[in-house]
């Protein structure tokens, strides 16, 4: 950030030295011809002397030209979002086959059990006399149960898949996990009758497409394979079913388990803490994570790597230990994990970019409209818009090449190109290559000045406003040598 700042106004001072160089350059020349140039514009103006000639008409024209050039403007915006959401929906068909974002929930141990119901009511007899009559009903319920102790460890490999000039984030993941069912308290179930051979663990999956590999689901000491099946237990909607058919009844002994999983996505990877305790260690190759979800982890963050790691215990979040059926708890809502996301990509940027649109072309505008009140150069309405709409044509050619290429290339080329046209331009009309030299340098340091804004994620606003607002006081520290209305009289 130091060094960004020091950049910042050397460019400022750039900025400065330049604007006092074209006053001393300007002035000094002209100081002794002034009165003779003078007598002879106003010889020239009197002959179509009227108000179209003067400097206010002229800056009323230039401010309508600024504000047409808000149409193409928008035009370069809405462009910019609609390739925008063509790559969205690109990257969308990549993640497809390969598998979505992953949420995992589980593993839930569900326990089948038949309930009777005694309901007892009063009945009166024709003799006028009460009697108790009692009905016994069975219901069918599931009992779910979420791990006592759970701890999870993912190894991270993310890569970059290109389909056309389109990129998507993918990964590959293994992911360990173990833990163990506590015993349930069986007094409190007395009139119901657990079916144990019944019995089975699920684990959610926001898509079962990115699984790798056949699931060994490791019971105590029995190797079960897990199934994919639609079960209703409110854990997820699409989920592996590990069917637990010898078990041993839970008040007797503590349930353990382990398994490792072999997991395609894209994008993001996020976990529901099941456990009463939850242990999570994310660990990748991967220099920019974005750590979501309601609880923070301990992480380290570094160039092509980073581990992050999360403890969450029962009272942390909204999920009961146990509960009959289905869940009617949104168990989403305590979800975290890491997402792979690049800080800034190349229509983030040209978005920003464009946005700075109507910005640029006012102090570029502006510096045309000094350098022409100092050198007694006249530039026509209709040269404005012609450089213009050269600014405005920067935003496509950058929008055009950062797809291909990278995006401070990208930059660079569209930069040399639009000064150079400018530059050419600007000779053209002056006919001084010291007037030129100046223009171009002042566009340059422009240039580079908004490359730097760009590639800041958290300071752009600080840096920008800070920059535009030392520029407008130089621009007012210039203006104050111009007598604007002795020019109109002039031109009168």
């Amino acid at each position: 950030m130091l060094i960004l700042c020091a950049i910042l106004s050397i460019l400022i001072l750039g900025f400065v030295f330049i604007f006092v160089w074209i006053l001393r350059t300007v002035f000094k020349g002209n100081k002794n011809n002034l009165s003779t140039n003078n007598s002879s514009n106003m010889k020239t103006t009197n002959k179509s002397g009227d108000f179209t000639q003067s400097i206010t008409f002229k800056g009323f024209i230039i401010a309508f030209l600024m504000l047409i050039l808000l149409i193409p403007q928008g035009m370069i915006l809405g462009l910019i979002k609609e390739r925008k959401q063509r790559s969205a929906k690109t990257i969308e068909k990549i993640n497809e086959k390969w598998g979505s974002d992953q949420v995992i929930a589980g593993p839930i141990l569900s326990i089948p059990y038949t309930e009777k119901k005694t309901n007892i009511e009063m009945l009166k007899s024709s003799d006028e006399k009460y009697k108790k009559q009692e009905t016994i009903t069975y219901e069918d319920h599931e009992l779910n149960i979420t791990p006592d102790e759970l701890t999870i460890r993912v190894d991270l490999h993310p890569e970059e898949k290109y389909y056309g000039i389109y990129k998507a984030i993918l990964y590959q993941s293994i992911i360990s996990m173990k833990g163990n069912f506590n015993k349930i308290n069986t007094e409190n179930y007395k009139d119901c009758d657990f079916k144990w051979e019944e019995a089975y663990i699920t684990i959610g999956l926001s898509d079962l497409k990115g699984i790798g590999n056949q699931i060994d689901f490791k019971v105590g000491e029995e190797r079960i394979i897990a199934e994919a099946n639609n079960v209703c237990n409110g854990c997820s909607d699409k989920q592996l079913v590990i069917a637990l058919s010898n078990i041993k009844e839970l008040n007797e002994d503590v349930l353990f388990f382990e398994s490792e999983l072999n997991l395609n996505g894209s994008g993001s990877l996020n976990f529901i803490p099941m456990g009463k305790s939850t242990q999570v260690e994310i660990v990748g190759n991967w220099g920019t994570p974005n750590f979501t979800g309601g609880f923070s982890p301990e992480s380290v963050v570094e160039k092509d790597y980073f581990s992050a790691k999360w403890s969450v215990l029962n009272f942390n979040r909204n999920i009961p230990d146990t509960w009959i059926d289905t869940n009617t708890i949104d168990i989403e809502e305590t979800s975290f994990g890491v997402n792979l996301i690049e800080p800034v990509n190349h229509y983030q940027q040209n978005e920003r970019a464009a946005k700075y649109a109507f910005i640029f072309i006012a102090l570029t505008f502006v510096v045309f409209i000094f350098v022409e009140l100092l050198t007694k150069k006249q530039i026509h309405p209709v040269q404005y818009l012609l450089i213009g709409i050269a600014l405005i044509l920067f935003y496509s050619l950058l929008l055009s090449l950062s797809e291909q290429i990278n995006f401070s290339i990208a930059y660079l080329i569209s930069s040399i190109v639009t000064i150079g046209l400018i530059s050419v331009y600007a000779q053209s009309i002056f006919k001084d290559k010291k007037q030129t030299g100046i223009l171009s340098s002042l566009l340059i340091l422009s240039y580079l000045f908004f490359y730097i804004i760009l590639q800041q994620e958290d300071f752009a606003l600080l840096m920008g406003s800070v920059g535009l607002f030392i520029i407008l006081g130089i621009i007012m520290f210039v203006s104050k040598k111009i007598d604007f209305y002795k020019r109109d009289e002039l031109n009168d």
